[in-house]
């Protein structure tokens, strides 16, 4: 009996994104498309739809963003897995995107082969997010903000209280090193198509 296939939704507003991506999944026999979105609104209602197992977000989106829409959907279906596809990498995105429930958090000049090894590994119920880096832009944000939401202080404590178990574990994450906002650096050969701006 074949394998279920892993079944993946795109969300971007740039169309040669979303064709990269899906001639990228297209490849792969145990992968396949099950619906696409240009925005937030068509990202939440496309999901309810096809219930897809993994989603490849962007974090901009002309009609708000790709992190809400994120937090939105996990909260109606948790066991959707959802990686923010982004541009560039700054603190502020990524704390984002671990708040709203983001299992991965990858950059759009990452190479094809690691875009699918990240699809599979969400699907199987890993995290892409390195806990080390995860420990320090938690408390590096928990701190900047003094400490006024609890939150913060509870989720810089799980991070770092996890670490040790987690990274015995974990897959090799993709390595995103938060910095401050940039620009984005040229993509390489075999990266996702990007569209400017």
């Amino acid at each position: 009996m074949a394998e279920p296939q892993v079944r993946v939704m795109l969300v971007d507003d740039h169309e040669v994104v979303r064709e990269g991506l899906r001639t990228l999944i297209g490849r792969q026999k145990d992968m396949v498309v099950v619906g696409e979105a240009g925005t937030t609104a068509e990202a939440i209602e496309t999901a309810a739809k096809a219930k897809p197992d993994v989603i490849i977000m962007d974090v901009r989106l002309p009609d708000g963003s790709g992190v809400e829409a994120c937090r939105t959907i996990r909260e109606t279906r948790p066991e959707t897995k959802v990686i923010m596809l982004t541009s560039y990498a700054d603190d502020e995105a990524l704390f984002a995107s671990i708040v709203a429930g983001a299992a991965g958090y990858l950059l759009k000049q990452t190479r094809g082969q690691a875009v699918v090894e990240a699809i599979n590994a969400v699907a199987q119920g890993r995290s892409l997010l390195d806990p080390d880096v995860t420990g320090k832009v938690l408390e590096r944000v928990r701190k900047g903000r003094g400490d006024e939401d609890p939150a913060f202080a509870s989720l810089t404590a799980s991070s770092s209280g996890g670490r040790r178990a987690s990274s015995a574990h974990a897959p090799r994450p993709v390595p995103i090193h938060p910095t401050r906002r940039r620009e984005s650096a040229p993509a390489r050969p075999g990266a996702i198509a990007r569209a400017p701006g």
